[in-house]
């Protein structure tokens, strides 16, 4: 925790420091308080004396006045440190994770992450306020009240000297048993956002399938359990608080029973005796400020920790120390060699790839479901890194070359077709923001889809719901072709991205490509045979490995695998006659 405070607060240190100092005006202000009432007590009610009593009003309500300001001064500065404080962190934690590579994001789930920066972030922002305020206050006042007690009397203060380590010893007992509690109640929430995240995405699913018993059954177990450990949890930090009101409430007892015999017995002036109470109370309600504070400060130290383990989770992928900028967007020439992939060193998704794509060619990846399709040519942007081997473009190990120059000069088109909330125009220009009207058009009309633009009253201006709610998935896709096309890409990668679409619209799509791709070396993965038969390349892939590769007629004479893909697809008769 003290890590991310000295890092985040550092910047706003005026604001830090000034918080602290004000607040201990205000409570010096309040310890002098109990001293001139016991004046006003002892030197003028007890003697009659109306001007001492008139004086000392207008003093303590000037000294009220000055503690007000140090108090309200206080409060100014700790919301902005804090609130600076909470914008920086989720800022830097944003940025943090859009740098993590595919595989550290797999470490961590959606909602877990989406969890680190909403409630975590809040319950470190809420700590940062705490501290600068009332952290501060609890001790000063605390310590300042033991003081002016024993100034008035050190027989009565010995109260106060056995019943502060009790205090103490209640609080380290409960914070002990509360704090592990508290970073389950923080993973169980992750659960809870998680599912929530799966369903709300997932809603058209769950309606389709008349699953939505069964989705609230699983939001119900894991809301239950979020319930049932923060239930936990508030119990234990909240038995401290009638404990600590017990202590409390006895040690005013005791001042009361020992200082009433002393007034009773002249040895104190019961001016004195009020303030003393007055101390008491202060340096007790103190205490009982910071036992109530335990839950916030316990939680905060784990959310704390989990934003700290974000932001300390290494990239997983970074530029090499000479890291190579080509400023070449010409059709690039791509050499898998032996190369090798598994996730987190496990089983092989890839093994032994080797081909290579020369520049302008069109290379097709055929295989079934888990073939590793989608891996190998993850590999090329450094999504992911290659456990083994080498994956070279125009003779350069992707590794050596700089991140930025290297995604820019890839079109990717993903699997699953993402948008953004937005326009049309926003979205086909994401990777491009300052295209021109007719750049973002001839894109729309490559992709096949400035007819369907054109059909929506305001046409390329339509906004576009959350993740294209309100477009087909065939909509979708020729976006996101369109998108990839439009940063005239040296490498284009189409992942299964017009699988949605019917075979006329394919067609069209393909001859479209072609001549928008003449000066991209272009990667296609598909599921139909009739999308790849005019590639210059075909590689079929079984499970991770390369068992055949050739143009379509060579396939069709020398391998039997993919001639029984095309059998499967195109019948018998057509094998015969391809």
């Amino acid at each position: 925790m003290f890590k991310l405070l000295s890092r985040y607060l550092k910047p706003y240190w005026k604001a830090t420091l000034m918080a602290p100092l004000l607040m201990l005006l205000e409570v010096y202000m309040d310890l002098l308080q109990p001293k001139l009432m016991a004046s006003i007590v002892d030197q003028g009610v007890l003697t009659g004396d109306l001007a001492h009593i008139q004086k000392t009003g207008l003093l303590m309500a000037g000294i009220a006045l000055i503690g007000l300001i140090g108090g309200v001064g206080c409060t100014i500065f700790s919301s902005f440190a804090s609130q600076y404080f909470g914008a920086d962190v989720r800022k830097d934690l944003f940025h943090q994770i859009q740098s993590l590579s595919f595989q550290k994001l797999d470490q961590f789930h959606t909602g877990s992450l989406i969890t680190r920066l909403t409630n975590d972030v809040t319950q470190a922002q809420t700590f940062v306020q705490m501290l600068l305020r009332f952290m501060v206050r609890a001790p000063l006042l605390t310590i300042g009240s033991l003081i002016m007690a024993f100034t008035i009397s050190y027989q009565l203060a010995l109260i106060l000297v056995v019943a502060t380590p009790i205090l103490f010893g209640v609080l380290f007992v409960v914070i002990r048993k509360g704090f592990p509690l508290f970073s389950i109640v923080q993973q169980k929430l992750d659960r809870v956002n998680t599912v929530l995240q799966e369903n709300f995405s997932g809603i058209r699913v769950v309606k389709a399938f008349v699953r939505a018993d069964y989705e609230n059954q699983r939001f119900g177990r894991a809301n239950e359990e979020f319930r049932d450990i923060s239930t936990k949890a508030n119990i234990v930090m909240a038995t401290m608080m009638p404990i600590m009101f017990f202590l409390l409430n006895t040690s005013i007892v005791a001042v009361l029973w020992f200082g009433g015999l002393r007034v009773w017995n002249y040895s104190m002036p019961i001016g004195d005796l009020a303030a003393f109470i007055n101390y008491v109370t202060q340096m007790l309600a103190s205490m009982l400020m910071v036992g109530m504070m335990m839950m916030n400060i316990s939680r905060a130290k784990v959310s704390s920790d989990r934003i700290q383990e974000v932001l300390d989770t290494a990239p997983g992928i970074e530029n090499s120390a000479h890291a190579i900028s080509p400023s070449t967007m010409q059709a690039s020439r791509i050499v898998f060699d032996n190369v090798s992939f598994a996730y987190d060193h496990e089983e092989w998704v890839l093994r032994n790839v080797s081909f290579t794509a020369e520049p302008g060619q069109t290379v097709a990846i055929l295989g079934a479901t888990g073939s590793g399709k989608s891996s190998l040519v993850g590999l090329l942007p450094r999504l992911y890194e290659a456990t083994k081997g080498t994956v070279r473009i125009d003779g350069v190990d992707v590794k050596e070359l700089d991140l930025h120059s290297l995604r820019s000069r890839i079109g990717m088109v993903m699997q699953e077709a993402i948008l953004f909330s937005g326009t049309i125009r926003d979205n086909i220009r994401f990777g491009k923001p300052d295209a021109t009207p007719e750049e973002v058009e001839q894109a729309a009309r490559a992709a096949q889809a400035h007819d369907f633009i054109m059909g929506f009253p305001e046409g390329y201006d339509t906004k576009i719901g959350q993740r294209g709610v309100n477009l087909s998935g065939g909509q979708k896709q020729r976006l996101s072709i369109a998108r990839a096309l439009l940063i005239h890409p040296a490498i284009l990668i189409l992942d299964d991205s017009t699988s949605a679409v019917d075979m006329g619209t394919e067609s069209r799509i393909q001859k479209a490509l072609k001549m928008q791709t003449r000066r991209s070396t272009s990667l296609i993965i598909a599921q139909r045979i009739s999308s790849v038969v005019e590639a210059d390349k075909i590689l079929v892939l079984d499970e991770g490995v390369i068992v055949a590769e050739g143009t379509h007629a060579e396939l069709m004479q020398n391998s039997r695998v993919y001639q029984e893909i095309y059998r499967s697809q195109l019948g018998k008769e057509d094998v015969l006659h391809a």
